[in-house]
């Protein structure tokens, strides 16, 4: 293993378009939503642990979840958990992981990613992070993970290819498009340019804090009022951040990188690949035929059925008859029975409303 190589797995998402089997309180990467003994996270983690020291691996989330990932990952050292004060979504806490790993190793190799993804191929993972890592830790570039769609996925982001690098399946980064309408997402599956986003990003440390500037513009006057240029050290950028870190923007990792920077390629990557946060694409990833039922770690009877997801707790069993293109699922005192489709505005929307209405106890 080499010792240069550092992970930072973002944990600290709501995990709404899940619901109602990822609640606030719990959200589906500390969920054993498959049963199979482990959370995504954990699932991650182990993943992690593979390619590089675990000592390596550092965890952001939010407070409200800090004990969840203690009691999740046991093992992890208190130093290697970057815990927000406040929810400031994925590019802040980033930062904050990145400069303490600058602290202990200027020379670090890292990788960013979430807890949510799932793998099929994990020798070739495994074969993609360590060729990834290597390629930063010798050019000052942040590279991206892209996978080649399988389907017109409205739910996922699309990196456009441009000019290729000199290193092969790796090419510049020509446009980035967040969660498309399916009429779009179809046009870029078809033209052949366009790789999904993984979520997964790499940079050696030094390049990372060097970008600081263009990615976290909203603080940089702040900054220069509180540091002067010879003060701008790894400690008094990590007191500072923590001093200051409500002032930074609600920035996510993904828009940041690929809208603020420009030094940033992706590579074509082949080890299957797909976001498990949303019901649409759980179905996507395991069905078998194109008139399949999914049915997640449950007890059902399915008859004249076709198209659907189910998710039930386990003292519970389904009958269902004549249903197509539905999601089922319970979980605590929800019950959702609702058409499948693109659902992850839908969740959120529901989500919203009903807090308004009812408050927390159902979200």
């Amino acid at each position: 293993m080499n010792e240069n190589n550092y992970c930072i797995i973002l944990a600290g998402g709501k995990g709404r378009r899940l619901w109602p089997c990822s609640r606030e309180h719990y959200p589906k990467q500390f969920v054993d939503f498959f049963g199979q003994g482990r959370t995504q996270l954990q699932e991650t983690y182990n993943r992690f642990a593979k390619i590089m020291p675990k000592e390596n691996i550092f965890v952001t989330s939010n407070k409200e979840y800090a004990t969840i990932v203690k009691e999740q990952l046991p093992e992890i050292d208190e130093q290697n958990l970057v815990i927000e004060p406040v929810n400031r979504n994925t590019a802040p806490s980033v930062a904050w992981g990145m400069l303490k790993i600058g602290k202990r190793n200027m020379d670090a190799r890292v990788i960013v990613t979430p807890s949510d993804s799932f793998v099929l191929n994990e020798q070739a993972f495994d074969d993609s992070v360590n060729r990834a890592l290597d390629l930063v830790g010798k050019h000052n570039v942040v590279l991206t993970m892209g996978v080649r769609p399988t389907r017109p996925e409205p739910g996922y982001g699309y990196i456009q290819i441009g000019e290729p690098k000199e290193t092969k399946d790796v090419f510049e980064v020509r446009s980035f498009t967040e969660k498309p309408e399916r009429e779009f997402a179809q046009v870029f599956v078809d033209s052949g340019e366009f790789y999904w986003n993984t979520g997964m990003f790499l940079s050696n440390v030094r390049n990372f804090i060097g970008c600081c500037d263009k990615l976290y513009s909203e603080v940089e006057s702040l900054i220069k009022e509180q540091l002067r240029p010879d003060e701008l050290t790894i400690d008094n950028l990590l007191k500072f951040l923590m001093d200051y870190y409500p002032a930074f923007p609600n920035l996510s990792i993904d828009y940041g990188v690929l809208e603020r920077l420009d030094n940033v390629c992706v590579m074509k990557c082949y080890f299957g690949w797909a976001d498990l946060g949303t019901w649409h694409s759980i179905y996507e990833c395991f069905r078998r035929g194109s008139d399949d039922n999914v049915v997640i770690d449950s007890t059902a009877i399915l008859e004249n059925c076709k198209n659907n997801v189910v998710k039930l707790p386990k003292d519970k069993l389904a009958v269902l008859n004549g249903l197509e293109g539905f999601i089922v699922a319970e979980h605590d005192n929800v019950l959702l029975i609702c058409k499948k489709g693109d659902t992850s505005g839908l969740m959120r929307k529901y989500v919203n409303e009903i807090q308004l209405k009812y408050g927390e106890e159902f979200i």
